[in-house]
């Protein structure tokens, strides 16, 4: 079983830019329309907007990629 996170929860997710590390800032359970994307999620397999901790940049990412930090 996957993980749960909760909104601000520390965690980091492999990019093409390397590792990136963020607060989750929603959990999404239901789909979703993101960056003009229909994203998939469900109570069983939640999707989190993350926001990175360096840019500011928000993500959208299954709980499977996310690795929780220490806060």
């Amino acid at each position: 079983m996957t993980e749960r996170f909760s909104v601000g929860d520390h965690v980091s997710w492999n990019s093409e830019a390397g590792r990136v590390s963020g607060r989750i800032i929603k959990v999404h359970t239901a789909d979703f329309d993101y960056k003009g994307h229909t994203h998939r999620a469900s109570p069983d397999d939640p999707q989190y907007e993350i926001r990175s901790d360096k840019t500011e940049h928000n993500a959208a990412h299954r709980g499977k990629v996310l690795r929780r930090l220490d806060s």
